[in-house]
């Protein structure tokens, strides 16, 4: 049936008749440019760090502590972010967000030393904390239901091609060998630093691209700005389905609660913003996700951070041809051999191609998921990923074949799928109101713990490495228990035809 002229059509039936098609897919690219830009300046340090360990001459200590700070700048500004993009706009936010990003991120390029590596990095952190939250903020307020689910899944594929790329990027640039001496600063400029621009460009590129895109149409109808929420969604209408054709929904309503009044004051206000989050009914789904958010940050993100110094560990062990060893006593040779070779600061060409391959699968492996999440339930899905990854780790290390070894790592890492289902759930649960920093705020809580994983991996890798995997993929499998207290999938009603 047909829109009755005057009639007041709610949001989500409004978005469902603006269509799937030309803008839907140009938004995910765009999302796509800001998660790489995200990706590349927060686990450039997983290429950097070792790759300038001899220039800046840096220890195992200060190099957990460079590798940890970006996370650490997220859990500082997030919550900020958040509270930015639910007052000031989400597209706002992300475009001064990613340059922050860039402009910082790329004067790293020049740090003399250490500390001032740490410090910029610490920065440009910052600056894309609340990036990956408010993407998928901009990208769900502006996506029809049917398809939400599954764009924002595929956030995650986006995430790791990402950090798959720039392991491919590594190869043929940190094995160059010029170097130019810049006498001001006293440092060269080499291969390293070449690859630390490279890395913070993505930023650029996503804020050029939200400059030519549009606001979220349901944080204006939010903020009371019903003219311009049905401006864009009568222009997401006319890119879908072509400028001939008339929208002809009128007036728009929003069904759930309004923004809070106004407070003065931004510290108040941010105050404001967050009470909600914390007291009924919203403090339920605001513990449960934070708790799942922490179990999956806390045991899966250290070890992608760690993935190209597990990799290359790997690999020289298999050069050597070492047999009959466990995947942590292949870790152990070559972290024991390491330490007769320190002048060697590169990282293993096949290593890298290695975790590209591991990356590029486990894309491809989160596209099948994200097509079938509707069939099978988004808590269904995100369950059988967190049980399956706790019991591949258990395992790990029962097996001396390095295949078999191999496998059940990728089946364990794979639990990082659920990144980006779980996040579907925040996306959905929350009001606009509050929804940006709802994202912001579980996801600062779960990268949180992701830091002080960071540092424990990292001990426990050289110090008591079947340890890690029994303690990480133990967690992990909890988690999967935790799920269950997710609520179900709720089906809308099909929208009338515009």
């Amino acid at each position: 049936m047909g829109v009755v002229k005057g009639e007041k059509v709610s949001f989500e039936d409004a978005l469902n008749m603006t269509g799937f098609g030309k803008f839907n897919y140009l938004m995910l690219a765009l999302n796509g440019a800001i998660i790489m830009g995200m990706a590349f300046e927060i686990f450039s340090v997983s290429y950097l760090v070792p790759a300038s360990a001899c220039e800046l001459e840096t220890v195992s200590s200060q190099q957990g502590m460079m590798a940890g700070t970006p996370m650490f700048g997220i859990i500082v500004s997030s919550h900020f972010w958040g509270y930015m993009a639910d007052t000031k706009g989400r597209r706002r936010i992300l475009c001064w967000c990613l340059s922050l990003g860039f402009c910082t991120g790329a004067l790293a390029t020049l740090s003399p030393n250490w500390i001032v590596f740490t410090l910029l990095k610490f920065a440009s952190s910052c600056g894309v904390a609340g990036t990956y939250a408010l993407a998928l903020a901009l990208l769900s307020e502006c996506t029809p239901e049917r398809n939400r689910f599954t764009l924002i899944a595929l956030t995650s594929s986006i995430f790791l091609a990402s950090t798959g790329l720039m392991a491919v990027i590594s190869i043929p640039i940190l094995p160059l060998k010029f170097s130019y001496y810049i006498p001001y600063l006293n440092i060269h400029f080499n291969s390293w630093r070449l690859l630390n621009i490279i890395y913070s460009l993505p930023c650029a590129l996503g804020a050029l691209g939200l400059l030519l895109s549009h606001e979220s149409p349901k944080y204006f109808l939010s903020v009371g700005k019903e003219d311009k929420a049905l401006q864009v969604l009568r222009r997401i209408y006319a890119i879908n389905h072509g400028e001939e054709k008339e929208f002809k929904v009128k007036s728009v309503s929003l069904d759930e609660e309004s923004v809070a009044n106004k407070v003065q004051g931004i510290w108040s206000s941010i105050v404001s913003q967050t009470v909600p989050l914390l007291k009924p009914p919203l403090l339920r789904n605001t513990l449960l996700l934070s708790l799942l958010f922490v179990l999956v940050y806390f045991c899966l993100n250290p070890y992608m951070m760690w993935l190209p110094y597990v990799a290359d560990g790997i690999m020289r062990s298999m050069e050597r041809g070492e047999n009959n060893l466990t995947f942590c006593q292949m870790l152990q040779t070559s972290l024991d051999a390491s330490t007769e070779q320190t002048a060697d600061c590169g990282l293993n060409k096949t290593a890298m191609t290695m975790v590209f391959s591991i990356n590029l699968f486990l894309a491809i492996l989160n596209c099948v998921l994200s097509a079938i999440v509707n069939c099978c339930g988004r808590r269904t899905l995100l369950i059988s990923i967190q049980l399956f990854s706790g019991v591949a780790g258990l395992f790990i290390n029962l097996s001396t074949n390095w295949v078999l070894s191999l496998v059940l790592f990728i089946a364990f890492v794979s639990g990082v799928l659920n990144f980006g289902f779980l996040s579907t759930f925040s996306v959905d649960i929350f009001p606009t109101y509050v929804k940006a920093m709802a994202v912001c705020l579980t996801l600062m809580v779960g990268r949180g713990s992701s830091v002080l994983g960071i540092n424990i991996l990292k001990q426990l890798l050289v110090t008591n490495c079947e340890l890690s995997f029994y303690i990480f993929a133990g967690l992990t499998f909890v988690g999967g228990i935790i799920g269950f207290l997710l609520p179900a999938d709720v089906r809308r009603k099909k929208a009338p035809a515009p």
